[in-house]
């Protein structure tokens, strides 16, 4: 098995395309990226800083695998932990911490922001809605916890942490959430991002989530950046060694954002509908060719999406589309007009045949909404998504998709 080191090597120069590495994959491996500075890759990850009063840990880990991420830790360090501080509230990033407690018989110190408990507030109130989201995204039927362990010291904007005579520096920025710490060690040179930097298009269009803050993301990682970092440690994937790497990875980041923000805000200063907006707005390709920049998680077109959503509210420009018709009225008038539809059907079937999925999927919810009973359009409808997943390379779009070839 590579190294991380080699990975991330591997990654940078093209010799592994980012596909065959996907950044949300446990590696659970654990490496010495720094002087007393140990990274553990898991779906997400977590760096521990050995220091004179115990470790301090950067994310504990998701809900699921918050024990094997603790057993890989333990194979490269018994020390006890001391303190964690959590970059978000997401459940990949702040669980397990009772697993160190019960090992050493003492508490941990859990440091977080200062919307994280209203987070954990509203995952309590939406938790059906939350296990919906994650069993289409993920294709996974784990149960969304229900439970949450507060955190013991908040932070609204700026802490210095020293313990065991070692210095943190976390900072607040909006980004993929509200409550999203970063943290700089400058002894090691190391800069954890939480999810600030995934190895992916940055995750701040999810279409099943709540609002993203691209303009501040970006913000956030040009702080980062003036900071000199030598190795970066990503909420996901692996770490960025060397600082002419770790400087290109933020800058690149940063840029592929702020176009994204530039492109939208001017448009919309314009008066364009969203409609106009998705079609004309894009990332400049060399960003997209960056190997942390795929859309293998998140993609431009929902970040575009989320933009306009930020600025502009949820009415997207169309008239019709301010107090519609119910979706089943629209589909059962078009199948009327176009003679029924199994019509509709028929060339959905033809699109999708040559190739025009995207309007394949349109026709066919239009006819399976007017016919639901229609077992032949619900098969077509499965066929065509499954289509439609097979050639995406976003998970959220390869999820969402997927689940609706196996709901039809």
């Amino acid at each position: 098995m590579p190294t991380l080191r080699e990975l991330s090597s591997d990654l940078l120069s093209g010799k592994l395309p980012v596909d065959a590495a996907q950044p949300m994959a446990p590696r659970f491996i654990s490496d010495e990226v720094a002087p007393r500075t140990t990274f553990v890759s898991s779906f997400a990850n977590v760096t521990a800083f050995a220091t004179d009063a115990g470790l301090v840990l950067v994310d504990t880990g998701s809900f699921v695998l918050a024990e094997p991420t603790r057993a890989c830790l333990r194979k490269a360090t018994p020390d006890r932990v001391s303190t964690a501080v959590w970059t978000h509230g997401h459940v990949d990033h702040c669980f397990g911490v009772e697993l160190y407690e019960a090992e050493q018989s003492s508490p941990v110190h859990v440091i977080a922001h200062t919307a994280v408990p209203r987070r954990f507030e509203r995952y309590k109130l939406t938790r059906g809605w939350n296990h919906r989201i994650n069993r289409r995204q993920f294709q996974t039927g784990a149960e969304f916890p229900g439970t949450f362990r507060a955190p013991d010291e908040l932070v609204a904007d700026r802490k210095s942490l020293d313990v065991g005579g070692r210095r943190f520096e976390l900072a607040h920025a909006l980004g993929e959430t509200d409550d999203h710490l970063w943290v700089w060690v400058p002894d090691a040179g190391v800069v954890c991002t939480g999810d600030l930097f995934i190895w992916a298009s940055p995750n701040c269009g999810n279409p099943q989530k709540v609002q993203r803050f691209p303009r501040e993301w970006a913000a956030a990682l040009r702080a980062m950046d003036a900071l000199g970092p030598e190795v970066l440690c990503p909420g996901h994937g692996v770490p960025i060694y060397g600082a002419a790497n770790v400087h290109r990875a933020l800058d690149d980041t940063a840029s592929f954002l702020e176009q994204l923000v530039d492109q939208v805000v001017a448009l919309m200063n314009q008066g364009a509908k969203l409609d106009r907006i998705l079609d004309e707005v894009k990332p400049s390709a060399e960003l997209v060719s960056r190997p942390y920049l795929s859309p293998v998680y998140d993609e431009p077109e929902f970040i575009v999406r989320n933009l306009y959503r930020l600025y502009g509210g949820w009415w997207d420009g169309n008239p019709a589309h301010l107090k519609p018709a119910r979706e089943v009225a629209i589909a059962t008038e078009l199948a009327r007009l176009a003679g029924g539809a199994a019509t509709l059907a028929s060339r959905a079937e033809a699109l999708a045949t040559s190739g025009d999925l995207a309007l394949a999927a349109h026709l066919v919810e239009l006819a399976a909404t007017a016919e639901p009973g229609d077992a032949s359009i619900r098969a077509l409808r499965s066929s065509i998504y499954k289509q439609r997943a097979a050639e995406e390379r976003s998970l959220m779009a390869r999820g969402v998709f997927t689940t609706a070839a196996s709901e039809s």
